[in-house]
């Protein structure tokens, strides 16, 4: 078979794999064997890349080429299995910023092939602007989400800086394409303003918005991809781009619902930017009443109906197995036991769907902010583990508050509110949160998967 049907044979192999491997992540219960489909897809048109694209190469190129692989897929397989879920979302960030580092790299390279014709350096100039933002953007992402940088550092005039920043970068890819550029330093300069963007873009950036600017990084580096299959004629990479980029895209779309942002407000607004009195919520704070272990054990034993509300708080504690535990065992005593998932909780989009599935929860029982939040008012008792803003009335009763506008878990209408909390510390927005000092609201302060464990150990006397 002649060398080039075969490698289309592959390419379209590898391309349905892509696709029908994003199809299968849209479910809990098929996303892992999803995620095999596309790898396998992935490596196929790899492998008949090297080996059929260009013919026959040096020995030693493909002893350099193997030897890479097999050096990123150890450090890439032993970083991936050590990672706590807790570190999840900085890992994203991490390998999706490389993503977006090897397009810009790949565009620096192939400038001096290009140069001078229009219709493929403007390909060259897309992957390098594109690829370069998401790179340094991610990084700077990956740093505040691991606690090196401020979470939000106020930036006078932030949003007319980064647009200027944003027109510049953009002003001078044009020029090279439409001008037929030859000299490798307006390339250069071009890469240097923006990497700059990146940071700017996600410096500011604090509070419970940190999913959406995860998403949007993450369809940057698929547009970066595409632009090289566009480059190379390569129709495998440009449809893995393009399934990266739409699907990054719809996701950021589904984040911004979720926060009640629009996508020009991601782009262009300074994320979490508010006034001092914003910054505190306009809480005025109030008495709080603790709940003991064996009185929060008897309420939820007597109760016909549980809402769950999972938070980051509960992944830091690793207590998503002995939560399981305890759902188990209310449904043996007849007790309806559902989890309540914000769309933004956690750090990165589906982080709590894939935390409660690592402990084999139930998909049936993960349900969307939109189906449970009716159901509030016949629950009985709500606990929220390690949430916050998320379930803060801020949002919804405040206009001071930076969260203001944002879709919550309406658990303030259930009958009774158990929150478990180290401390009665700011959550991940900086800012005091109502629900504690509510009538109905009882605090269970302790390490979530101490106070679990206790939980169900107390029930089970019972």
């Amino acid at each position: 078979m002649n060398q080039t049907i075969l490698l289309d044979i592959i390419y379209l192999i590898g391309s349905v794999t892509f696709i029908l491997g994003l199809k299968m992540m849209g479910k809990p219960d098929t996303a892992r064997r999803g995620n095999t489909y596309a790898a396998f897809g992935m490596t196929l048109a790899i492998l008949g890349t090297i080996f059929l694209h260009n013919g026959p190469i040096a020995p030693i190129i493909y002893g350099m080429l193997f030897g890479a692989f097999a050096i990123g897929g150890i450090i890439g397989w032993m970083v991936a299995k050590k990672v706590k879920m807790t570190a999840m979302p900085q890992l994203v960030s991490l390998f999706n910023g490389m993503g977006g580092a090897c397009a810009a790299l790949i565009s620096i390279m192939e400038f001096h092939v290009h140069a001078g014709d229009p219709k493929t350096i403007m390909m060259v100039m897309a992957g390098l602007i594109i690829g370069s933002i998401s790179f340094s953007g991610s990084m700077i992402a990956f740093a505040k989400l691991n606690g090196n940088l401020n979470k939000n550092p106020k930036i006078p005039g932030y949003n007319i800086i980064n647009a200027l920043i944003l027109l510049i970068t953009l002003g001078v890819g044009v020029y090279i394409t439409v001008a037929g550029v030859t000299d490798f330093m307006w390339p250069c300069i071009d890469l240097a303003l923006a990497l700059l963007y990146g940071i700017m873009f996600v410096l500011p950036i604090g509070g419970a918005d940190m999913p959406v600017v995860i998403s949007l990084l993450n369809s940057f580096t698929g547009l970066a991809a595409a632009s090289g299959g566009f480059l190379y004629h390569n129709k495998v990479m440009l449809t893995g781009g393009i399934l990266v980029g739409s699907a990054g895209t719809i996701l950021t779309i589904a984040m911004c619902k979720g926060m009640n942002r629009t996508l020009f407000s991601v782009v262009f607004g300074a994320f979490g930017e508010g006034s001092a009195a914003a910054a505190s919520g306009g809480a005025t704070g109030g008495s709080v009443k603790d709940i003991s272990i064996a009185d929060c054990a008897v309420l939820m034993n007597y109760s016909k109906k549980v809402v769950i509300v999972p938070g980051y708080g509960l992944a830091v504690a690793q207590a998503q197995h002995v939560m399981h535990e305890l759902e188990a065992l209310l449904e043996e005593r007849g007790v309806e036991v559902k989890y309540a998932i914000h769309p933004v909780a956690g750090r990165m989009p589906g982080h709590m769907n894939v935390l409660m599935a690592e402990s084999n929860v139930d998909y049936s029982k993960l349900c969307e902010m939109e189906d449970i939040n009716p159901e509030f008012e016949t629950t009985d008792v709500v606990f929220i583990v390690g949430a916050n803003d998320v379930v803060n009335p801020a949002a919804k009763t405040n206009p001071a508050s930076p969260i203001y506008g944002m879709p919550i878990l309406e658990v303030e209408k259930a009958k009774n509110i158990i929150v478990n909390k180290r401390s009665m510390a700011a959550g991940y927005a900086g800012i005091d949160n109502e629900l504690f000092y509510n009538p109905k609201t009882s605090m269970l302060f302790g390490d979530a998967k101490k106070v679990v464990t206790e939980l169900v150990a107390e029930l089970k006397t019972m």
